[in-house]
């Protein structure tokens, strides 16, 4: 299957349900969350339709008694006339009177229970991803999290507000319409009836050849917004290698390509609407012509005949309508069961209702006979055995995927092992609550993370009570009170990771001001100085020496220079630990760590 053909199904298939029980369930699940609104709304719609539905019996009524009264001898025909339409100008006003307030109620009820409805799922979405375990975010991209958490919810909401009220009215029109008609005229029903299968195998053949245009122009859209940003980010290498005539050919191009497709979409989408109202006022006309002669013949009256055409008008807008509000129905129910993916995605191992406490901490860190895998049923570290000494510095090396930054992420119970046991302190982890163990614990990733607000909040974000003299004092100690002092607001200016206010190697200085403000009792550092130039690796490594002070720590290290003096060394790889020992012992073994050190060494 071509790269194309499989993001048209991908596209495609993301608008229907895949599986049509459970998301119609998880649908009226959510609205049953406000029935005292919705029941209400349903209720009201049904009213509303009814009374909307036997107008033109009452119409009948009285254009049949209107007839009737002019053929009276004897008789004011003025007071033949007011005494046959005074009864039915009457339920006419009382009809509309219903529908209006009926209209009314239901709008405003189904406005608040869209809001509610999106309200509902965003907040279960949130409170769902902190209970889900870090594996599921190794498997789902943000860009697909977001989508569910946003533009699903949105579409939820929109079809409740837009499109819920007429599916039902809809539902109903048809059916007793058509019932109606078929009460009214056995004959001139079969027209419609007619009518009603060719507007439905024009719609299907319509709408397939609509899904495959729409397609085909989400596709060329992806392509051009692809090169778009490609070009735009690389605008400075394009024009380096003076290649601008050359990119602004394959954009036109791509343009041209995306402006066709588009113009196909589109007139397929909107050409549906009218080949359905041709088909609907020849049935129409049809029926008109048909029915004006079974009233020349006494067949029917002109009452119910005029009240036959004006069911034939309020079932045609239902009809024409339907494969829009059909495929809003199917993206909503698409929508819902994409969140409720989430929703129902499997819990992290909940903590221990009787948990340990670790009340002065030492440290001291163990791994048993630890085995672990991402799939239970292909294990990548087997039988893990060390100890780290409160205190001591641990490094971490290995080649790439050996498994380093593995083994610290089971260190804060990120993933839970296989079998075997992490000790902290001698205590079980497992016999911890997450929230005691991780406060133990300060990481400073060689990727930062600084959320928007003032550099005061970001480096408390480990000790929201912290003052600001224990900020500063952080700061000072993470060698970055002096720039932070140079900004226009100090330690009130608004930053975060985006801004580029502040260069990377001051970034990684706040996180590091951040870590030792939270004050743990174990260091997990990730070769934080490994894109840094050298006269901020060398403030960076000021601040991290001072940070690993008295702290038993782990350094993930790429560059083996950078640890010469650990205590431990932990040589990894295919997630298994082959060798330990110190810098000189390892050096001496002449094993796997050598081979690594001079390799490195020599291509310096």
């Amino acid at each position: 299957m071509s790269k194309k053909e499989q993001v048209l199904l991908e596209e495609l298939d993301s608008e229907k349900p895949k599986n049509l029980k459970k998301a119609v369930h998880y649908f009226f699940e959510l609205l049953m969350l406000q029935k005292k609104k919705t029941i209400p709304a349903i209720l009201s719609n049904i009213i509303g339709t009814l009374a909307y539905v036997s107008i033109p019996l009452v119409t009948a009524q009285a254009i049949d008694g209107l007839i009737e009264a002019v053929k009276l001898p004897g008789t004011s025909m003025m007071e033949s006339i007011r005494a046959a339409i005074t009864g039915p100008l009457l339920i006419l006003l009382i009809i509309a009177g219903i529908i209006f307030i009926c209209n009314y109620f239901q709008e405003y009820l189904i406005a608040s229970v869209s809001e509610e409805a999106s309200l509902t799922l965003r907040k279960k979405i949130t409170a769902k991803l902190n209970k889900l375990p870090l594996n599921f975010y190794d498997q789902t991209q943000v860009g697909d999290l977001l989508s569910r958490t946003t533009a699903d919810a949105d579409k939820v909401a929109n079809f409740i507000i837009m499109s819920f009220n007429q599916f039902i009215s809809s539902i109903i029109i048809v059916i007793v319409g058509l019932s109606l008609m078929i009460y009214v005229s056995g004959r001139l029903s079969l027209i419609i009836i007619c009518m009603i299968l060719v507007n439905i195998i024009v719609t299907k053949v319509i709408s397939k050849k609509n899904q495959t245009l729409f397609g085909d122009n989400m596709y060329t859209l992806g392509k051009l917004s692809g090169a778009t940003e490609e070009y735009y980010s690389g605008n400075t290498i394009i024009k380096a290698f003076n290649k601008q005539e050359e990119v602004i050919q394959k954009a036109d191009q791509l343009i041209d390509e995306q402006y066709k497709a588009h113009k196909k979409a589109q007139f397929v989408n909107f050409a549906i609407y009218p080949i359905m109202r041709s088909i609907t006022q020849l049935a129409y006309i049809s029926s008109a012509l048909m029915g004006a002669t079974l009233a020349i013949q006494g067949t029917i009256t002109i009452g119910l005949l005029q009240a036959f055409l004006q069911y034939v008008n309020q079932i045609s807008d239902p009809i024409t309508e339907a494969s829009y509000v059909v495929n809003m129905l199917q993206g909503c129910l698409a929508a819902i069961e994409r969140i409720y993916e989430v929703l129902d995605a499997e819990n992290e191992v909940p903590d221990i209702k009787k948990a340990n406490v670790i009340d002065n901490p030492l440290g001291q860190i163990e791994f048993s006979h630890v085995s672990f895998g991402y799939n239970k049923n292909q294990l990548i570290m087997k039988d893990v055995n060390f100890i780290a000494e409160p205190k001591k510095t641990i490094a971490i090396v290995g080649p790439t995927g050996a498994g380093k930054t593995t083994l610290v992420n089971l260190l804060m119970r990120f993933y839970e092992i296989n079998s075997g046991s992490i000790l902290f302190d001698g205590i079980d982890t497992n016999t911890l609550t997450r929230h005691d163990l991780r406060k133990q614990f300060g990481m400073v990733l060689q990727d930062t993370w600084l959320f928007e607000g003032t550099i005061a909040e970001n480096i408390s974000y480990g000790k929201k009570d912290a003052t600001r003299e224990e900020v500063i004092a952080a700061a000072k100690k993470a060698q970055c009170d002096s720039f932070i002092q140079t900004l226009p607001e100090g330690y009130d200016t608004i930053i975060s990771s985006e801004n580029n206010m502040i260069s990377q190697g001051q970034q990684q200085l706040l996180t590091i001001a951040r870590t030792i403000l939270s004050d743990p009792k174990v260091m997990i550092l990730d070769e934080a100085t490994s894109s840094i130039d050298t006269k901020t690796e060398i403030k960076i490594q000021q601040a991290i020496d001072h940070l690993m002070l008295d702290r038993t720590s782990f350094v993930i290290a790429h560059r083996l220079s950078t640890i010469k003096n650990a205590d431990l060394i932990l040589v990894m790889d295919k997630g298994n630990i082959i060798e330990t020992g110190s810098h000189h012992e390892l050096l001496e073994k002449d094993g796997f760590y050598a081979d690594l050190y001079q390799s490195q060494f020599q291509s310096a």
